[in-house]
């Protein structure tokens, strides 16, 4: 073996230069993109000593980017809530409608005239639950309505995704990781086949000038030409090019039919759910334009609704508690208000099919269009990403001077 070794080992030395130089490559661009995307939080002594994943680091900044392709591209918030029928929300919301009433006109006269109250003949209750049962729909419609009309100041869709995206940075991470993970696997593969064809021009090289620095060197260009090569093959060239009769196109744009699809899945399980964009409209900032807006109507709903009701009212409370008594009510309704709009988000899902939307008008983008939906993980640090790569790789080749070559 050793006899092996003085007569072939200056050959196998050389012959480990591509090798090693393609294990590199792959290895470097491994770790530039595990570094791009973890830790999640800043790990080490901060200022100085430690890392955050670029996109983690960025969190708020990529998610704005992200909401406003979204918005641009995507989805036009008025458009949409445009598909839901008033008269239909208030259907899906019925069956909660005789429970509410029963339980706003107990509670009005528990809190005003308990022992008047429970004198009143069953019938009369009945009849008085009834009637506000019956004008309840009217009033849920005309609040929809204005909810359609009024959408983008009771509905800040910007601040539900950077909210949602900031406090779940997995979330961010796996949207881009699910969409990419065809390129982030040919960046990781092409780092070893780069890596091996630049190798065999070090090896050639590093032959006729066996200089110390030749192996750092050769690694630091390694590090950054495989990284900056994989990027530009992702994206590259926009458009559909022919070269000797062979089509080339960026790889990521030629999956635009698949991503699409993967995209559109995660936007509407991870994202834009109904019961999501109902918690951003009652307790977003634009909260308190909604919760006036239903006030208003709600408030005329009373006024009109009372009606056959009027007398047991008079009755119990007098006209100088009838605000007190008003107000008790308005105040059931915005209680009540997220149990009992539940029912209609499997009718908004069914009617607006947001899924749909969004993978038919990503699918219709243009490629220069499309490519904003990845681009900008790396557009952002793209120049940081390629340097990860470089220093790795230079501190590849030095490991590489001393283990093989002995220094």
């Amino acid at each position: 073996m050793s006899e092996f070794l003085e007569t072939y080992g200056i050959y196998l030395q050389f012959i480990s230069i591509p090798i090693i130089s393609g294990i590199v490559g792959w290895g470097t661009n491994v770790l530039a993109l595990k570094m791009t995307f973890y830790p999640l939080e800043f790990w080490g002594i901060k200022p100085f000593l430690g890392w955050q994943g670029i996109i983690p680091s960025k969190a708020e900044k990529m998610a704005k980017i992200s909401v406003n392709l979204w918005t641009t591209k995507l989805v036009n918030v008025k458009e949409l809530f445009s598909q839901l029928e008033p008269a239909m929300v208030a259907e899906e919301m019925r069956p909660q409608f005789d429970r509410i009433a029963k339980e706003i006109m107990d509670e009005i006269m528990a809190k005003q005239s308990p022992e008047v109250w429970s004198k009143i003949p069953e019938s009369v209750k009945r009849m008085t639950y009834a009637r506000i049962s019956r004008d309840m729909p009217g009033v849920v419609a005309e609040i929809m309505f204005d909810v359609k009309d009024n959408i983008e100041e009771v509905f800040n869709i910007e601040e539900m995704v950077i909210d949602r995206l900031t406090a779940d940075k997995q979330l961010m991470v796996e949207m881009f990781l699910n969409c990419g993970k065809e390129e982030f696997k040919f960046i990781e593969r092409s780092g070893f086949y780069f890596g091996f064809l630049f190798g065999l021009i070090q090896m050639v090289i590093w032959y006729y000038f066996p200089e110390w620095w030749i192996l750092p060197l050769a690694g630091l260009i390694v590090g950054y030409a495989t990284n900056w090569l994989a990027l530009k093959l992702i994206f590259e060239p926009i458009q559909e090019k022919t070269v000797f009769g062979m089509k080339f196109q960026g790889l990521f744009i030629k999956r635009q039919n698949e991503v699409s699809e993967e995209y559109a899945k995660m936007l509407t399980e991870e994202i834009f759910t109904f019961d999501r964009i109902f918690a951003a409209i009652i307790n977003g900032t634009t909260k308190d334009k909604f919760i006036d807006l239903v006030l208003k109507h709600a408030e005329r709903g009373i006024d009109e609704g009372v009606g056959i009701s009027k007398p047991v009212v008079n009755l119990v409370a007098g006209k100088r508690n009838y605000d007190k008594m008003k107000n008790i009510v308005l105040d059931k309704v915005i209680r009540e208000m997220p149990s009992s709009v539940n029912p209609v988000f499997n009718y908004a899902d069914e009617v607006m099919d947001l899924e749909t939307v969004f993978r038919t008008k990503m699918q219709a983008l243009s490629p220069p269009e499309f490519v904003g939906f990845l681009r900008p993980v790396f557009q952002e640090d793209e120049l940081k990403l390629i340097l990860i790569g470089a220093v790795l790789g230079m501190a590849a080749g030095f490991a590489q001077l001393y283990l093989v070559f002995g220094g």
